[in-house]
């Protein structure tokens, strides 16, 4: 290997900000409580609704990972108010909607982590990933070396995404 050829390396540099930023959350700020009140590029906002929003990951296993969360801190799906539920649900239709017209992948992947020990990154708030996934993508490469292919960066997906919501 020649370690002066920059092709023969995977580098996931995205992996040092999320590694430092891991935290207790019991004991740490949760970073989604102030989201209602941030700005659109501060957190990568899709939608604002009145209860719930759209917003880019920070720490996306795919190209355009986007998380619905709710604005009020909450653990459980089942915690949310009925006008929470609608416009969380109406949210990830509109999300998914969003990534189908800019980046037209082939599937994707929506689901929640409740929970620490189900993967949750932050459980104490309550969100929904959608994650596009397109045939022949690097679903590989997490599984076998802990890095991920990402081929464009956040501020790019970003500025794709919102020409379409």
């Amino acid at each position: 290997m020649d370690h002066n050829n920059p092709y023969e390396s995977l580098h996931a540099y995205w992996r040092m900000p999320y590694i430092k930023a891991q935290k207790d959350w019991k004991r740490e700020k949760n970073p989604f409580i102030d989201l209602k009140k941030s700005t659109n590029k501060q957190h990568h906002f899709l939608i604002k609704g009145s209860y719930c929003c759209v917003i880019l990951n920070r720490f996306p296993y795919n190209t355009g990972h986007l998380l619905v969360l709710p604005y009020r801190e909450i653990a459980d799906i089942s915690e949310l108010t009925s006008e929470e539920k609608y416009e969380f649900m109406e949210q990830i239709i509109e999300g998914k909607s969003i990534l189908l017209k800019a980046l037209k992948p082939d599937a994707f992947n929506i689901g929640f982590n409740l929970g620490e020990s189900a993967g949750a990154g932050i459980p104490i708030h309550l969100h929904c990933h959608i994650v596009p996934r397109w045939n022949g993508d690097h679903n590989f490469m997490p599984v076998i070396s802990n890095t991920r292919v990402l081929p464009e960066s956040l501020e790019g997906t970003w500025s794709v995404l919102k020409k379409h919501c």
